[in-house]
This record gives C-alpha cells, sequence and structure tokens, in this order.
C-alpha cells in the first residue's frame, strides 16, 4: 500500500533533513550561483545572459532587492514574480497593484515588465494553519494581537480567536499602545482603516501621508503625557506646537 504525505510541505520537509545529513545542500541545483557580498549582487545587474534571481524582498522595501528591481522594471523582456503577501503602501504591492512606474532611489522606473503573483506557495500560515498552532500552546496566551495582513481579515481573525477560543485578541490600530501585565489598551491610535472607493476597490494610501498622520497621533500622544508638568514647560510647549502649527497652515 502506497502512504501519501499529507502535504507537500512536511514531504519537503522530511526530504530537505534526510539531505543535511547526508551533508547535501537541499537547495543547491545546477547553475545556482550564490551572490554572497553586495558586491556579487551589483554584478548581476550588469550581467547580459539571461537569469532567474531568488531574492528574499522584504516586500521590496530594503535590500539588494531594490537594485535588481531598478535594472529589470523597465525591461519588457523581464518578469517579477511575487510569492507570498504584499503588505499595503509598500513597493511590493505597488508593483502588484499594476502601477506604470515607481520611485528607486530618488529616481522614477518605468515598470514595462511583466509583474506575476505565484499564489499558495507563501511560507505563512493561512487561517486553519493559526488557529491550530494557537490552540496547541501549552499555557493560553493572555492576549493576541494579529498585526499581519488587510485590515479587514485582521478584524475578522481576531474575532474569531475570541468567538472560537475564547482568547482576549486585538486587532490594534497604528499608534496603539497596549500594557502588555494587564493586557488593557492605553492608547487607540489612528481609527482610520483603508478607504474604500466607489466600485468597490481600495484607495491604496499615500505612505509619507501616512507617515505624517503617524507623527501628528504620536504628538498628541506627547501632549497627553505632558499633564501634570510645571505650568512654564508646558506654555513653552504650546507656544511651539502653535508656532507649527501658523507655518504649516494654509
Amino acid at each position: 500500500t502506497q502512504v501519501f504525505k499529507t502535504s507537500w510541505a512536511e514531504c519537503y520537509d522530511e526530504e530537505a533533513r534526510t539531505l543535511v545529513m547526508q551533508g547535501v545542500n537541499p537547495i543547491n541545483f545546477r547553475g545556482l550561483k550564490l551572490s554572497l557580498s553586495s558586491d556579487d549582487s551589483k554584478a548581476i545587474n550588469f550581467d547580459s545572459e539571461p537569469k532567474v534571481i531568488l531574492s528574499a524582498s522584504g516586500m521590496c522595501e530594503a535590500g539588494r532587492i531594490r537594485h535588481h528591481l531598478k535594472h529589470n522594471l523597465w525591461r519588457p523582456e523581464s518578469t517579477v514574480l511575487f510569492v507570498g503577501y504584499q503588505s499595503p503602501g509598500t513597493l511590493g504591492r505597488a508593483l502588484v497593484e499594476g502601477a506604470k512606474e515607481v520611485k528607486l532611489f530618488g529616481e522614477t522606473i518605468e515598470v514595462r515588465c511583466k509583474v506575476q503573483v505565484l499564489a499558495g506557495v507563501s511560507g505563512h500560515a493561512d487561517n486553519e494553519g493559526l488557529m491550530n498552532w494557537v490552540k496547541n500552546f501549552e499555557s493560553k496566551p493572555r492576549t493576541v494581537f494579529v498585526t499581519h495582513g488587510e485590515d479587514e481579515v485582521c478584524d475578522i481573525f481576531a474575532n474569531r480567536l475570541r468567538s472560537e477560543l475564547g482568547l482576549a485578541a486585538a486587532a490594534p490600530y497604528n499608534g496603539a499602545e497596549y500594557d502588555l501585565l494587564t493586557g488593557s489598551c492605553l492608547v487607540v491610535g489612528n481609527t482610520q482603516r483603508i478607504a474604500k472607493e466607489e466600485g468597490g476597490g481600495k484607495k491604496r494610501e499615500n505612505p509619507v501621508f501616512r507617515r505624517l498622520l503617524d507623527a501628528g497621533h504620536r504628538l498628541l500622544n506627547i501632549i497627553k503625557a505632558k499633564e501634570g508638568h510645571t505650568n512654564k514647560e508646558l506654555a513653552r510647549f504650546a507656544s511651539q506646537v502653535e508656532a507649527l502649527c501658523d507655518k504649516w497652515q494654509d
């Protein structure tokens, strides 16, 4: 009787462990070259031969991948293949959503390559996988914070943790602050979610404007924390804030 593995990942993990025990690199194959230094990585951009570049990208926000994108996004013969989730507001998400041009290192780059998405092979667990992971804690967590994913999905999953497992779960807003000893929320944060456009689509948020909003919420939290300080200090702080408002008010 043939016994089938329950998943590809389980099969691969067992085979990978066997290869490692035998002293074999399980991800090595003919033609694979490793760029061990930044100079090695930069040299790839000046190699005219056809190639496949495998790189962990951090959603294209950091690392060497940004250099590779700069040198290949404008080439119609190139393909950029995303494997895994791309968070809203990131360069990776902008490319997935069809951006015609992007800025890299202060330079505007036209997107002429093919952008494809390979779903289903992300390293992140799915809904059921995460539920099973939480269920297997020997000591039930006091609070679960859901922070990775779309806003609506985070809310749904936090609600599922509360309703099905009886856990104290929250999908905190940007800028929220919690007391981990008591589990209480000290600062709610920015309650504005990504706005819906007519037709059911989502309006992509400007990350620079988001940064400005976050700075404003941070300032408000600092102001609240100053309660009880001397009047002289509060008056000086108020004057500085008013001067800043006067400078930028239309």
